[in-house]
Parts: C-alpha cells; sequence; structure tokens
C-alpha cells in the first residue's frame, strides 16, 4: 500500500434531525447531525450523559458487533451506528458531529434511504478550519440535492482513496464465509449472500461509487430477518424495536411484508452495512472489497488488518 494524494474533505452545509425505534433497544432516541471541522471525521457525542462524552467513529473504538456494529470510549456507546455512517461517507461526508440523546441510532425504514435524504437536503460543502456557515444552505441544498453529487467537477461523492491503495490482497474468513480487500483500478465493492430460504436464495450485488449513486443504488435497501429466528433473538435481549415496518421478514412461503425495492435488496442491505462499517477507517482504500455471507465481526476484522497495515508505514 501506498499514500495517495489526500482529497479536499466536506462536511455538512447545515445540521438536521432525526427521531425514532432503535432496532435492538427498542428505545426512542433523538440524533442531530451536524457540520464539523477538517479533521474532525464522523463522531457520535452522548448528549443525554454527563460531560457529553465523544466517541468517534473509528475502527479502534468498536466494542462488540453483535448483529450490530457498537462504538464506545468514556464509559459510553452507541449501538447500531452502520446505516448513519454508511450514508455519511456513501454521500461524501467526511467530517460530522452526531448528537445523540441515547445509546443506539434509530432504525428508521430499516435502510439508509432517510438519511441519505436528509444530507442531500440538508447540503454539502467543503470543510473548513472554522465553523462552517449554516444558516443559508446553497440553491443545490434547498433543492435537496448534494453538491458533491451535482457538480462534476468536485471530487467524487464517496470519500474514495484517500489515503491508501491496496497492493496485496488482504482478507478474512470464518468458515465459508469471507470478506477482502483485493487491489483494483477503482474502488468497488461487492456482496453475496446465501440463505435456504428460496425467497432469498444465492444473491450478488456489485456497485461501483464512481458510476453509481449510493442515494438510489444502496441507500433503499432494507434490513431483513427469518421469521423463525425472531423468537429466539428476542429472547436473547435483541431485536425489541424490530416490526414489519423497519425490516422485511422471511419465511418459508416468502416475504411476510412485500413488495422488495430491489429484486436483490437482502445483498444491497448486506452491502450497505459492510460501507457504514469500512466507513470506521475514515477514508476507502482505493480496492475492491469482496464479501460472502460475512458479518459485521467479518468486516471489522477486515478494516482492522487494513488499519495495522497502514500504521506500520
Amino acid at each position: 500500500m501506498e499514500l495517495n494524494v489526500e482529497l479536499p474533505q466536506q462536511t455538512l452545509a447545515r445540521e438536521f434531525e432525526m427521531s425514532g425505534v432503535g432496532l435492538h433497544g427498542g428505545v426512542l432516541t433523538a440524533v442531530r447531525v451536524k457540520p464539523a471541522y477538517v479533521g474532525e471525521g464522523r463522531y457520535f457525542v452522548r448528549v443525554d450523559l454527563p460531560n457529553s462524552p465523544h466517541i468517534p467513529a473509528r475502527v479502534d473504538a468498536v466494542n462488540q458487533t453483535t448483529l450490530s456494529t457498537e462504538l464506545a470510549a468514556e464509559d459510553a456507546r452507541v449501538r447500531t451506528v452502520e446505516h448513519l455512517l454508511a450514508a455519511l461517507a456513501g454521500m461524501g461526508v467526511d467530517n460530522a458531529r452526531i448528537e445523540i440523546n441515547g445509546a443506539e441510532l434509530p432504525l428508521l425504514d430499516g435502510s439508509a434511504k432517510l438519511w441519505a435524504e436528509a444530507i442531500a437536503t440538508a447540503g454539502i460543502v467543503q470543510a473548513t478550519g472554522e465553523q462552517n456557515p449554516t444558516p443559508n444552505p446553497s440553491p443545490r441544498a434547498e433543492r435537496g440535492v448534494s453538491e458533491a453529487v451535482e457538480n462534476n467537477n468536485n471530487r467524487p461523492a464517496m470519500p474514495l482513496g484517500g489515503y491508501l491503495e491496496i497492493k496485496e490482497p488482504i482478507w478474512v474468513y470464518q468458515g465459508d464465509a469471507f470478506v477482502a480487500a483485493l487491489p483494483a483500478p477503482a474502488t468497488r465493492f461487492t456482496y453475496g449472500i446465501d440463505f435456504d430460504l428460496p425467497a432469498i436464495g444465492n444473491q450478488w450485488h456489485s456497485w461501483t461509487p464512481s458510476t453509481e449513486s449510493f442515494e438510489s443504488a444502496i441507500a433503499p435497501a432494507r434490513t431483513f430477518g427469518l421469521a423463525h429466528q425472531i423468537d429466539q433473538l428476542r429472547a436473547s435481549g435483541l431485536i425489541k424495536g424490530g416490526s414489519l415496518d423497519n425490516a422485511l421478514v422471511c419465511d418459508a412461503n416468502g416475504w411476510l411484508n412485500p413488495p422488495l425495492r430491489f429484486a436483490n435488496e437482502p445483498a444491497r442491505h448486506k452491502l450497505l452495512d459492510l460501507i457504514g462499517d469500512l466507513s470506521l477507517l475514515g477514508r476507502f482504500p482505493q480496492a475492491h472489497f469482496l464479501a460472502y455471507k460475512a458479518s459485521h465481526s467479518l468486516h471489522i476484522q477486515l478494516a482492522q488488518k487494513i488499519q495495522a497495515l497502514n500504521n506500520d508505514q
């Protein structure tokens, strides 16, 4: 791997707020996403706790990965961060202050669609070392269109190849499940899943950020679950906030709450999760990220390997 030319950093033109129930805790929380300075990165602030502790959206802050990704710092935790982080990274927001009044991000409709729409409406601007002006967003932001996406003379929407180039394959695996970063001329994500249920079966999706927008191709893909696992997961204290309104549910006879937004919506959602987890690197290396039947745990293990190689340079 070698260092690439650093691209200009971006942030929001103005703040926005969303609220909803968390997937696992089932608790209502409110999130306010604000512009941030150059170099601050994406980070969470637990405004409900004394001294409002900060939790960086970085690999080093990962606390656990059971059916979601949880970050922790200063005895504070924040869970199910992957959808919002995928939306911020996928839309090109390098720096953002994310204030939350609870321990879990809202699931919203189970996808990153509402997050991406809110980011586009807020607008995206080049970050500076001073507070970014937010009262008067640009005409593009008023129309709900990301400046970074609309202006072809600007950098790509997604923060691509910011600091690393993958020179040799890097991978982690468990059984037949794996996730890898392969040398490639452009950043690309490919994900495969395989379930015994006929409605899901074997699915793949491949996405290249430079040719297809995150907002239309990946963000709308919703989380999904298997009906026969629901009671066991709830007995374990998980998915308390899950419902047919915020997750696709499948059994042996098919989907309980169709229609799907894409024929391969489950594979696209797994790709969304991968983007959110790898965003903890700060910038995406130039590589082809390839995953099959992977998990948040394997995603994070790959990110840790990439970060370790970067630290060795």
